[in-house]
């Protein structure tokens, strides 16, 4: 094993065990349609780096959010991820400003690196064809409540 992927393994390891012993919050996050997800809140970066990684599925109901200090391109991954999901950029405002559907788990590395077309302050990461079936276009927003 290389030095960098003695590295990258090490930093796995310590991504899953802050990720086993924290709990992240959850908000619901109203679509929309009217749908309302149960969304995990994502605030530090080892939450965000971990995201869906290693889990089998995303119940229908549950979503991810993620939140970030400031506003960018923010890039996801899927790297370690099991399932495609659909992954959608919110402003300031919550409002969409890019949907990526049907984003495919990584099946290899490099993993392909998605970013919005304008930056963002939030991230959702909801089940694939979600979006679209509950009416998650560019320019809707989506109401939340951030956890204190």
């Amino acid at each position: 094993m290389t030095l960098r992927r003695a590295h990258a393994a090490a930093a796995l390891v310590a991504l899953c065990a802050v990720a086993a012993t924290a709990t992240p919050a959850v908000i619901p996050l109203k679509l929309p349609s009217g749908a309302v997800l149960q969304t995990e809140v994502m605030i530090k970066d080892p939450e965000r780096q971990m995201g869906l990684m290693f889990r089998p599925s995303l119940a229908r109901d549950h979503a991810m959010l993620f939140i970030f200090e400031t506003v960018d391109f923010h890039g996801i991954w899927m790297k370690n991820c099991k399932f495609p999901i659909d992954i959608v950029w919110l402003d300031e405002q919550r409002k969409v400003v890019h949907v990526a559907e049907k984003v495919p788990p990584c099946k290899a590395d490099p993993c392909p690196v998605y970013e919005p077309m304008q930056r963002a302050a939030y991230v959702v990461e909801m089940n694939a064809e979600q979006a679209r079936q509950e009416k998650v276009v560019l320019g809707a927003t989506l109401d939340f409540t951030l956890p204190r």
